[in-house]
């Protein structure tokens, strides 16, 4: 064994420390949230559909039915298969999502990024829409 910086090293123990490192790091990179910009087309669309008990009830019943699964009943982000995915899900909760234009939200829903689908071709852009007014209740 040879000594380097006072420490006893051995070829053993570095393998063991890169390795570990190298596990530690890929579970960090694999749960951070990868950013996800709308276009700047996107953020001045306005939603059609008015905000009412009708509207939210309708995107509320699409979100049980599509979204609950990875963000979760209250949307934080944590449903039973967000831990089984390489990214982690967005808390709808959060100001960060919030702030976001409606058609930014619209345009994410619409055209997905893996591993979350487009609804583009499973969903009306009205309900597309009426989910949009769903998630701002969730502040």
């Amino acid at each position: 064994m040879k000594t380097l910086f006072n420490f006893k090293f051995n070829l053993q123990s570095g393998l063991a420390l890169l390795f570990s490192g190298a596990v530690l790091c890929s579970f960090t990179m694999q749960h951070v949230a990868k950013k996800w910009d709308a276009p700047a087309s996107a953020k001045s669309i306005s939603n059609p559909v008015k905000t009412s008990a009708s509207s939210i009830s309708e995107g509320k019943n699409l979100y049980m039915k599509d979204c609950k699964s990875c963000h979760g009943a209250k949307g934080k982000g944590d449903g039973p298969k967000a831990e089984n995915l390489d990214v982690s899900c967005k808390d709808f909760t959060k100001a960060d999502f919030q702030k976001q234009s409606d058609g930014e939200i619209f345009w994410k829903i619409t055209n997905g990024r893996d591993p979350m689908p487009t609804f583009k071709s499973k969903t009306e852009a009205e309900d597309r829409w009426n989910l949009v007014n769903y998630l701002r209740t969730l502040k």
